[in-house]
């Protein structure tokens, strides 16, 4: 995705569908303003739960939604009820995040039957993400056949990455056949926080190195080159790379092995390194906040936790600024990276010597939105941009019509 000119007039409809919600938005691509936005959750559950935010308030409902079929046509019913029916917003087009594009896909691409079925046959290399992406396609095709649905891959901005840093050293033959390679993940995130970065600084992206932090229950790390990723701390799979919520990030892969063979099943252990992992599975808490107070409270397991969480995160920001031979910017983004004071504190101290110095009072100002928390000697600008991915599956979608 090249950053499209979003110059044309309409509003799109942006779906990201998991396994058990459908996150929503609808966007003005070329103002940027969010005209209604929110969350379908539990989907499936006897107890389902539906957050809308709109241009007058929030509303919140309760009750089962049996499937995504339901929980979209609730999202279509909210619309109308508040005076937003689709066919009067001007909507020029449904935006989908899809999450692994494999060898197949690497640029936004027009959604049919075809694409479906290819995004289908891709899940073997994201079972917990694509078979939701799919069931999220067929059923906004269905609900508004009229409209263009356009694919936006989280993996198509890392599609370039350099043959050294994407390939895996493993047999060739096999990693041919199984198309095993670093593909990366958050790709519409570290692009789109790249080019705000270079906006906010008023410099010429091709000029700049940058390390994006893109810090949330999943997490992930770039190394950015005049605009486009030389690396990215994902890899086949968004488990690989930072500690993140319930994810393990990095680990000896004899670990797999070591535990298959001591009798622990494969679907067992996808679902320990997947959902039982990180932060959740050192402290038994993944949201960050509950970490935080658990480590005011004293709780060892908890400290250890944040520690090794830090400690991941300064390792990738030290191997990425040697990688890219020093760096003219580090990026915080996503939930924790945009309002965890702690984590950019402490991911940086200490780095004097590479150049990079994050100012206390900037750090800890009441702000929100872009800024700068790097001190006024740092060598290299510290930024904290938020992250707006809706906005920019909206605008690579708009380019189709």
């Amino acid at each position: 995705m090249s950053n499209p000119n979003p110059g044309t007039a309409g509003a799109v409809l942006v779906l990201n569908s998991g396994s058990s919600s459908i996150k929503f938005k609808l966007v003005e691509p070329a103002s940027g303003n969010t005209l209604a936005q929110g969350l379908i959750e539990r989907i499936g559950e006897p107890e389902g739960r539906i957050t809308f935010h709109h241009t007058t308030g929030k509303d919140e409902r309760f009750g089962e939604i049996l499937d995504h079929r339901a929980g979209l046509r609730a999202v279509l019913e909210i619309l109308e009820g508040l005076g937003r029916p689709l066919h009067d917003a001007g909507i020029v087009a449904v935006g989908h995040r899809l999450v692994h594009g494999g060898n197949v896909f690497h640029e936004p691409t027009l959604i049919d039957d075809d694409v479906v079925r290819a995004v289908d046959e891709l899940s073997e290399l994201a079972p917990l993400h694509n078979p939701a992406n799919v069931v999220g396609m067929e059923v906004a095709r269905e609900e508004l056949p009229d409209i263009p649905h356009v694919g936006v891959f989280d993996t198509a901005f890392f599609h370039g990455l350099p043959a050294k840093a994407a390939t895996y050293a493993i047999d060739r033959d096999v990693a041919r056949k199984y198309d095993i390679r670093r593909y990366g993940f958050h790709g519409t995130s570290h692009e789109y926080v790249s080019h705000r970065a270079a906006d906010f600084l008023g410099r010429d992206i091709a000029e700049l190195n940058l390390v994006v932090l893109h810090l949330g229950n999943g997490a992930s790390a770039s190394a950015i080159a005049g605009g486009r990723p030389v690396d990215t701390s994902m890899g086949l799979t968004p488990l690989e790379g930072l500690v993140m919520g319930t994810r393990s990030g990095d680990i000896d892969p004899g670990i797999v092995m070591h535990l298959r063979r001591v009798g622990m099943d494969v679907d067992t252990i996808d679902d320990l390194l997947n959902r039982r992992s990180g932060l959740k599975g050192m402290s038994g808490v993944n949201d960050f906040r509950a970490l935080l107070k658990l480590v005011e409270e004293g709780d060892e397991d908890a400290r250890l936790a944040y520690d090794v969480y830090v400690h991941r995160i300064r390792k990738y920001v030290g191997a990425y600024t040697f990688e890219l031979g020093g760096v003219d910017a580090v990026v915080f983004t996503g939930g924790v990276g945009e309002n965890n004071i702690d984590v950019r504190r402490d991911s940086l101290a200490g780095l004097g010597r590479l150049g990079i110095v994050v100012d206390d009072a900037r750090n800890t100002a009441d702000e929100r939105g872009e800024r700068r928390i790097s001190a006024d000697s740092s060598q290299v600008e510290v930024l904290v941009i938020p992250t707006d991915e809706e906005l920019a599956i909206a605008r690579a979608a708009l380019a189709f019509v």
